[in-house]
Formats: structure tokens, C-alpha cells, sequence
């Protein structure tokens, strides 16, 4: 092989393209589909040897003297001990300590683990690990095999775990498990801006939040999953069974078929903004009119809106752009063979599987704007804070429409994430904006797109 071509691999191989500003709009890289269809497939290896799985997500940066690093020290000697399988993301902190819990239990102590930019070491009591380039595949693998979740206090990321995975259970793309969130102090304030904004708009049901079971000890959480049943895989296409006994099922490539067509679904695309929020909304709505005229000023200024692809928000925006002659994408989920969409789209593609939809509604952006929404929104969200966070995703604009919805989220930000518990640095409430008027979310992108 050249040495030209080796240093070319080399140099992409350091970028996680599937987030990067790509000014060509050719996303037909075949080396990204391969590289990513090797992790499903070594995960998916991996996972399928386990057992009785529990999965325990939290904030890295929690240290061992730390309260919650004890609960979840306990919590993974209680696991250890009546068999069940540990599983973190590997690292330290929540994680450190309950694959410690595990380890020293003689349990079964597991780590996912992700390569950053900046070193993510695997903790010294992981017996087994396996390590993902992509932040997409690490978190299928952490969510799809688990009979219960258990999550601890932590930042952006844990945030984005938690969203995605009571997200994926209400839209029926996973099986309903146990949902348990240690230390009131820290959950109660999240779960009361839900009850007062989400619940309020129609995004989020009361049932589902009580369905969560919010504890302050080790024990209290291990009384929820005690009596667990391990699921054992199906060879179905379901969003989160992709094996047969110990064998990969042939289905995984139906994986790679939404892959291939998603990227070439994007090829061609360069100037967009994703627009984001409620589907529990109707045309007379105030954020219905606001995403209307946001979709309209894009078109304005030639730059192609891309949503969801459903009503509410969605609709709102693509009907703007669609309206004024602008380019109107919708990137939706399908439900068996049903596609939801709206009657506002030029060009539109369904995806089977959560993860494939999300990575390509991600992939083009040179903004985000985030009307206020329930467990999908704030899923989006968090994920594309932990990427621009982590590096995985170059810094662009997050827009947050609206302070009256999510100033009460900003506040449990910077008081709970920032100064209570040191999740995230001072810096990092800052990579998102919030705003009043679409005019001003205009005026960030259009600064945003001159440099």
C-alpha cells in the first residue's frame, strides 16, 4: 500500500466522521460502514456470552470518597453476590466502583469502554471488557442486553443514557425493565422539571415517571432487581436482539443495509440544521408557529431543514421550509411497516432501528435547534452535548428555543451538574444557547456559518 494512501487512513482514522462538519457532503466513506459493522458484530459476540445482565451508569468523575461511590460499590457486591453480571462503561468513578463491588464479590464484572480524544482508562476490577470507536455502538451494547438499569449521579452523558433508553421503552423499541435512579437529591429536581414542563405539553405521560424507582441505598435498588427474569435473545428483528444462541444472527446486516442507505441518503448535503421538539402539539401552538417560521427562515437563506420527520415541531419546520421553497428532509423512525411522516417533506427515509435513525439525523448538522420536547428531545439533546463535550463531534451551535421550558433545566445544569456534584466543568453549560425569538436563533447560525 502507498504511503500516501496509510497516512491518509491514519489521519481519518483519529476522526470520528460519522460527526464531522463535512463540507463536501460525501458521506460515502466505505471504510466507516465496515469499521462500524465490525463493532456490532464483536459486541454483539461479546454480549451474547453473558448472563443475567445488570447495567450501572454514572458519572465518571465521582471519587472514592463519594457517598455514591460506596452505594455503588455495595450495589455491585450485592449483584456479585447473587449472581448477576455488572455492567459499566468501564472507566472510573460510579463505574470504577461497581465493577469493584462485582469484582470483589466474585461476580461477573464487565467494561464497555470508549476511545476518546483525551485517555479513557479501564478500571483495574473489569474482568472482561471490550472497547468501541463509536459512541452509538458502545451504548447499544450497554443498553440491549440489560434486565435492569441503575443510574447514579453524573453529567451530560449519564443524562443522555438515561434519556435514550426510557425513550426507546416508550416507543416500544425495547422491552420494559426495571429503571432505577440512586440519590433523590439529585434525580427529584430532573424528574419535577419533566412532571411541570414535559408532562405539561403532552410529551411525557405521569405513568412512565412513576414507573422509575428513585432510592438512596444499595439495598433499596437491589430490592427492584432481585427477582429479575434473564431475557434470553429471540432471532427476531427487534431493536435490541441481534443473535441466535451465541451466534450473530444473519439480521445484523439489515443493520448495514440502513447504514449504507442512510449515508447515502446524506451524500449531497451541506448546508442543514436539524430541528428538534414535541410531536404533542397542534397548528395553533406557539412553538408550532415559532418552528414554522424558523423552517421559513431557513429556506430564506437557501440552508435545507431536516427533522424528524413527524407532526408537531417537526411538521411546523419542514412546512416553512416547505412553504418557501426550501429543502424539506424528514429522517423518521418506522413502527413494523409504518412510516410516520409528515406531508411537508420533499425527501424523506424511514429507519427500523433507533440507533441507525439517530446516527444519520446527527451526522449532517451545522446547528441544532431544540424546541421544548419529552424523552426523545431531551435524549437528542444530551447526546450531542456528551459528543461536543468528549470531542467525538466538533463544536457548532445547540440552540435551546424558549426560556420559560428550559430555564428550569439550565438551572438544575449549572446548581446540580456543575457546583453540587462536579459532574461537568463551568465551561461546559455553556455549549448550549437559549433564546426567545427565532430571529436570534437565526443570527447564531448564520454567524456560526460565515466563519
Amino acid at each position: 500500500m502507498r504511503k500516501e494512501t496509510i497516512k491518509k487512513i491514519q489521519r481519518q482514522s483519529k476522526k470520528d466522521f460519522s460527526y464531522a462538519l463535512n463540507e463536501t457532503g460525501d458521506y460515502r466513506e466505505s471504510w466507516r460502514i465496515f469499521r462500524i459493522m465490525s463493532e456490532f458484530v464483536e459486541g454483539y459476540q461479546f454480549l451474547s456470552k453473558l448472563e443475567r445482565e445488570v447495567t450501572v451508569l454514572g458519572s465518571a468523575r465521582l471519587k472514592k470518597g463519594d457517598k455514591y461511590y460506596k452505594i455503588a460499590q455495595d450495589l455491585g457486591g450485592l449483584l456479585g453476590k447473587n449472581g448477576f453480571t455488572t455492567i459499566t462503561g468501564g472507566g472510573p468513578g460510579i463505574m470504577e466502583a461497581a465493577n469493584r463491588g462485582a469484582y470483589e464479590a466474585g461476580g461477573e464484572s464487565i467494561g464497555l469502554n470508549i476511545q476518546l480524544p483525551f485517555e479513557q482508562r479501564i478500571n483495574p476490577y473489569v474482568k472482561k471488557s471490550a472497547a468501541f470507536y463509536y459512541f452509538f455502538t458502545r451504548k447499544v451494547m450497554l443498553t440491549s442486553p440489560a434486565n435492569a438499569f441503575v443510574y447514579f449521579p453524573g453529567g451530560f452523558g449519564t443524562m443522555d443514557e438515561f434519556f435514550e433508553v426510557v425513550d426507546l421503552m416508550e416507543l416500544g423499541k425495547m422491552n420494559r425493565s426495571p429503571v432505577i435512579l440512586v440519590g433523590k437529591e439529585y434525580w427529584e429536581p430532573l424528574l419535577k422539571f419533566l412532571e411541570k414542563k414535559s408532562c405539561d405539553i403532552g410529551s411525557v405521560s405521569y405513568r412512565d415517571i412513576e414507573n422509575w424507582h428513585v432510592v438512596d441505598t444499595a439495598e433499596e435498588a437491589f430490592e427492584y432487581i432481585r427477582d429479575t427474569k434473564d431475557r434470553k435473545p429471540i432471532c427476531e428483528l427487534d431493536a435490541s436482539s441481534f443473535h441466535c444462541g451465541r451466534n450473530v444472527d444473519w439480521k445484523i446486516f439489515r443493520i448495514m443495509a440502513e447504514l449504507v442507505e442512510g449515508f447515502e441518503f446524506l451524500t449531497g448535503l451541506v448546508e442543514n440544521v436539524t430541528v428538534l421538539g414535541t410531536k404533542s402539539i397542534e397548528v395553533d401552538d406557539e412553538y408550532y408557529e415559532a418552528a414554522y417560521e424558523l423552517g421559513k427562515n431557513l429556506a430564506e437563506e437557501k440552508i435545507v431543514t431536516i427533522t424528524g420527520g413527524g407532526p408537531g415541531v417537526m411538521e411546523a419546520a419542514n412546512k416553512g421550509a416547505f412553504e418557501n421553497d426550501g429543502d424539506s428532509i424528514g429522517i423518521n423512525m418506522m413502527f413494523g411497516s409504518k412510516e410516520r411522516v409528515n406531508p411537508y417533506l420533499k425527501r424523506s427515509i424511514g429507519f427500523q432501528f433507533p440507533f441507525t435513525r439517530k446516527l444519520i439525523i446527527t451526522a449532517p448538522s451545522k446547528a441544532f435547534v431544540f424546541f421544548p420536547g419529552g424523552f426523545g428531545t431531551l435524549h437528542q439533546l444530551f447526546e450531542v452535548l456528551t459528543l461536543v463535550q468528549t470531542g467525538k463531534m466538533q463544536k457548532i451551535p445547540v440552540i435551546l428555543y424558549d426560556h420559560k421550558f428550559w430555564e428550569p433545566l439550565h438551572v438544575f445544569i449549572k446548581k446540580i451538574f456543575v457546583h453540587k456534584f462536579e459532574t461537568i466543568g463551568d465551561e461546559d453549560d455553556e455549549l448550549y444557547q437559549i433564546v426567545d425569538k427565532v430571529e436570534d436563533a437565526m443570527d447564531i447560525i448564520k454567524n456560526f456559518r460565515q466563519k
